[in-house]
């Protein structure tokens, strides 16, 4: 579908518009999106330039109900919203309140584990002669309290319209550590099996500050994209674009994107972030 034919009211693809994004998906034609993949604030007090992170609790949910209903309106009726959201120590019930505000919306399809630390004795790997001893891999951010465990994980909720989405399970696979698998499983034709629903994606390392509070690696979004299945003229949404992320996902995957960001210094390192990845790609 050329360019032209998928935006409305000037909000053209491959652009990240500076608006509040029930405002701009408001613009968008009904089931236009293919894919959506974002991580709105959590509410928990994090320092953003434009945004106010300490909203009552019911006028946040309030809130994620009308993106939750904004969204359900431009996605396909075969297409996917990936949902990332973690809590904190004291309030571990953000995640599920928030999905209950999505319920009436959409259906839950899968609940994906994005792992960002794990610690595996070596007694409990199994005989891989690659691994020779305990293995502590990924960063998170310790929490200083002897009543809570640090944070190593989040949530990623993948809704869909009536919960019979097909997806693309290999184009995250993994290869088999059993090579005797192949061919001896009716579905292992070849060396890739189903990753299933515990995502290990680490940070990079950072040795500066970080330019956004809250986002996440592009690895996650590239992979949502992949799992859902892209192809030419695909399709993803970001309402919550930050830095870029998602887009940056897209750009890597030859899909189209659309993205939302209140924040015009946020937008701004997007913006040269994108143009930079669209020139190594243009390189390459």
């Amino acid at each position: 579908m050329a360019e032209e034919e998928r935006a409305a009211d000037g909000l053209a693809v491959n652009t990240i518009h500076t608006m509040d994004c029930i405002a701009g998906m408001q613009r968008l034609p009904a089931g236009i999106v293919d894919v959506i993949v974002t991580s709105p604030p959590y509410n928990i007090g994090k320092d953003y330039n434009s945004y106010d992170d300490k909203k009552p609790r019911e006028d946040y949910l309030d809130w994620i109900g009308e993106v939750a209903a904004g969204a359900a309106r431009v996605l396909a009726d075969d297409g996917s919203f990936f949902l990332n959201i973690g809590g904190k120590p004291r309030d571990p019930w953000i995640p599920f309140d928030v999905v209950q505000r999505f319920r009436p919306h959409f259906e839950l399809q899968n609940v994906i584990h994005w792992v960002k630390s794990i610690a595996i004795e070596k007694e409990d790997v199994g005989d891989y002669e690659k691994i020779a001893g305990d293995i502590a891999v990924g960063h998170y951010q310790p929490v200083n309290s002897a009543r809570y465990l640090s944070q190593c994980h989040e949530h990623i909720f993948h809704f869909t319209k009536k919960g019979d989405v097909a997806l693309d399970k290999l184009g995250v696979g993994v290869p088999y550590q059993d090579k005797s698998n192949i061919g001896r499983w009716k579905a292992a034709e070849r060396d890739l099996r189903d990753r299933g629903n515990t995502w290990f994606i680490p940070y990079r390392t950072i040795r500066s500050s970080r330019p956004h509070p809250t986002s996440f690696p592009e690895k996650l979004p590239e992979m949502c994209i992949r799992l859902h299945g892209c192809r030419p003229g695909t399709l993803v949404l970001d309402p919550f674009m930050g830095i870029g992320s998602t887009a940056l996902a897209a750009i890597a995957l030859g899909a189209d994107y659309i993205g939302f960001e209140i924040d015009p210094e946020y937008r701004e390192i997007a913006r040269i972030r994108i143009a930079e990845a669209r020139r190594e790609k243009e390189q390459s």
